[in-house]
């Protein structure tokens, strides 16, 4: 009898040992690697979100910035991590038109999605000091001079370049795309005088809307983004483009990381999402807050990568 209680007393022991050591996750701070540059707003997204990080998941979340391939470097790197969730990846996305593209055979298959957290209009942007103030103005001088009007943006098939290209195409232009490793690169480049104008994400320039260093000249959004209201809708400025392509960015881990390590970094991205301080800082930062996880993450990811082939097709980049 003794004997049985002393064994009975040991499995239990044993299991409940186990069980807690199954349930420290995480036991050391995460690293969460940025595919793009440092103050482009995949970078704000990713500091932002992970701010308060200590507070809902009991440790620290280190940004590092892997740049280099439109984002390939840094997902591949995210992707290829080992898969026990102390390396996760800020996806973004360009992660849904490397095939397509023939840039890559990365996908969000290589992924396990933790969530969802934003998604951004793009924009035509000018440097303030621009004789182009209109978005009609800037069609009329591309058609008289084809081919002069560089634009550059964060990467071949990025929602800003997609931008640019369906926009030459149903205006009948040529216009020149210069393509950067991020949006900071391809600011930095406008704001220089190099470019004659920037196809962006609307809350990649913000401060130097603020600070009158450049102006804009249309949303790709089928309605005025809230931080903007004087700026016109492409609609508005007399150009609709059907299909408009939204960019987003989101969270994941690389694919076999374990069910209940994924569960403990949902519910930690889920609660450093609400957080007070950080959806204030999204919307002080024009960076409109999206909401997915798990599977409807996953559901998203797959849906956004089939509905961009015909877009692709349309403007003739897809490689497939």
């Amino acid at each position: 009898m003794i004997r049985r209680f002393v064994a009975t007393a040991l499995a239990l022991a044993v299991s409940t040992q186990f069980a807690a050591a199954q349930g420290k996750f995480p036991e050391r701070d995460i690293t969460m690697i940025v595919p793009w540059a440092a103050g482009g707003g995949t970078d704000t997204v990713a500091r932002t979100l992970v701010k308060n990080a200590k507070q809902h998941i009991g440790v620290g979340i280190n940004v590092v910035n892997r740049t280099g391939g439109s984002g390939v470097v840094g997902m591949q790197a995210a992707a290829s991590s080992k898969a026990d969730g102390y390396t996760l990846g800020l996806i973004t996305f360009h992660l849904s038109s490397y095939r397509h593209l023939g840039v890559s055979q990365l996908s969000y298959r290589d992924f396990e999605p933790i969530a969802l957290v934003n998604r951004s209009p793009a924009a035509f942007v000018v440097k303030a000091d621009s004789k182009l103030e209109t978005l009609k103005d800037l069609v009329e001088y591309a058609k008289a001079n084809p081919g002069v009007v560089t634009v550059a943006n964060s990467g071949a098939g990025g929602p800003p370049h997609l931008a640019a290209t369906m926009l030459a195409k149903h205006v009948g232009v040529k216009l020149t795309l210069v393509p950067f490793d991020g949006a900071a690169p391809a600011r930095t480049a406008l704001v220089g005088g190099h470019v004659t104008v920037l196809a962006t994400g609307a809350d990649e320039v913000l401060q130097f809307h603020k600070t009158r260093q450049v102006k804009f000249l249309g949303m790709i959004n089928d309605q005025r983004h809230s931080a903007f209201p004087d700026v016109p809708t492409i609609a508005e400025a007399g150009y609709p483009l059907d299909g408009l392509i939204m960019d987003w960015r989101g969270v994941a881990a690389p694919k076999g990381t374990p069910p209940e390590v994924m569960a403990a970094l949902r519910d930690g991205f889920r609660k450093m999402a609400q957080d007070p301080d950080v959806v204030k800082l999204m919307d002080e930062l024009a960076l409109p807050r999206a909401s997915l996880e798990g599977e409807a993450f996953g559901k998203f990811l797959a849906e956004i990568e089939t509905s961009l082939e015909p877009a692709l097709a349309e403007v003739g980049l897809l490689k497939k």
